[in-house]
């Protein structure tokens, strides 16, 4: 997401001549397909589409690539520098990346398109790759089914057959020659409480390219200039007035009581409630307020507690506000991935069952022999 607002930052500022897409990873990759990179008239890029490894030769030939059209091109990244596709760059897998130039239709049509998502309007991308000397063509429809642009050639048809519903859909291959992208609005955050260490919660979300709200009942407290990258600073003692809906996250650090009790029920309630609740605050008071709530609404406590994250944030330890926010946003971002409890740490095994896949390269295996000779007692 942050990508997307650097990107559109970019092209709202200066003239742009090429737009990179990875619209297929096989194997490891750094970047997820969606991923993007705008390359400006002057060289000068904004977005990535790899982990540093494939920007500056992305960003030298697109130029010339473009040239004729939209195009699709194969990288690799696995440990073989023999092979035919570039680079031999270790990371593991292979991107198609499709190249387009920026002075079309069609790639005006996407980044608005992806200018509207960052105000909360979603919408679908579907992309007819350039393959096969067939020229790139490109549908956009709104989330309430709106076609807001359409190649032209193409019919109602043809963009209904490949047109999907599952808001998790990032981006994927319908076909070898279709490309599907649901541009989603941003995670939205807020953040119950304008103390001062709601400063780095709001700072990290935002390098994410979060949106944020940050509420508080104190009006010396909640003001647009102690949170910049804030999008809204709001003066609210009642979670009934934020809007807050199931896909939110909700980040409760008033460091008030009263405040948290007023707040916690709306935040509960069914239909309407926020998807994670973070509850700040020593384990027996959050208890407490469990409890309260679920007076409050006349259901079970266990369930409450089903909804509710408390303490807040994973326990990655260390002390002070930066080392709490760090927790906090982590423990967020595990939620929205679908990740809570997820370890991505190798064992003994994993190792095994990788260089017993073919994992290691000619060039690591050899390495591993002469290593091995050179063990003592070897």
């Amino acid at each position: 997401m942050v990508d997307r607002r650097r990107i559109v930052g970019q092209w709202k500022q200066s003239a742009a001549k090429a737009l990179v897409t990875l619209v297929r990873a096989e194997g490891s990759s750094y970047r997820r397909p969606g991923a993007r990179l705008l390359i400006g008239a002057d060289g000068a890029y904004a977005g990535t589409i790899s982990g540093g490894c494939l920007e500056s030769e992305v960003v030298r030939k697109a130029a010339w690539l473009v040239r004729g059209g939209a195009v699709v091109e194969r990288y690799s990244t696995l440990f073989d520098d023999t092979a035919e596709i570039p680079f031999g760059l270790g990371c593991g897998g292979v991107v198609d990346l499709l190249f387009e130039p920026a002075d079309t239709p069609e790639c005006h049509a996407l980044l608005a398109a992806m200018e509207a998502s960052l105000g909360g309007a979603e919408s679908l991308v579907v992309t007819w790759l350039p393959v096969d000397k067939k020229p790139l063509l490109r549908a956009i429809v709104r989330a309430g089914g709106e076609l807001v642009f359409a190649s032209d050639g193409l019919d109602a048809a043809e963009i209904a057959s490949v047109m999907v519903t599952d808001r998790g859909v990032a981006g994927r291959l319908a076909s070898e020659l279709v490309y599907v992208e649901r541009l989603l609005a941003p995670q939205r955050l807020f953040v119950l409480g304008a103390g001062d260490d709601a400063r780095p919660v709001v700072t990290l979300a935002a390098l994410l390219g979060w949106n944020v709200t940050v509420a508080d009942g104190r009006p010396q407290l909640a003001r647009a200039e102690r949170f910049p990258e804030a999008e809204r600073v709001l003066t609210v003692r009642s979670a009934e007035d934020l809007g807050i809906g199931n896909a939110d996250a909700v980040v409760l650090m008033t460091h008030s009581y009263e405040q948290d009790r007023a707040l916690l029920p709306g935040l509960l309630a069914s239909g309407a409630g926020a998807g994670y609740i973070g509850l700040l605050g020593a384990r027996h008071r959050s208890s407490l307020l469990v409890s309260e709530a679920a007076a409050m609404l006349g259901r079970s406590v266990a369930e409450c507690c089903d909804r509710v994250y408390a303490p807040v944030g994973l326990d990655l330890g260390g002390d002070g506000p930066e080392a709490i926010a760090l927790a906090a946003i982590a423990e967020v971002q595990a939620w929205v991935q679908g990740k809570i409890g997820a370890s991505r740490r190798l064992s003994a095994d994993d190792v095994a069952q990788h260089v017993a896949q073919g994992g290691a390269s000619r060039y690591a295996q050899a390495q591993c022999a002469v290593g091995a000779a050179a063990l003592p007692g070897q």
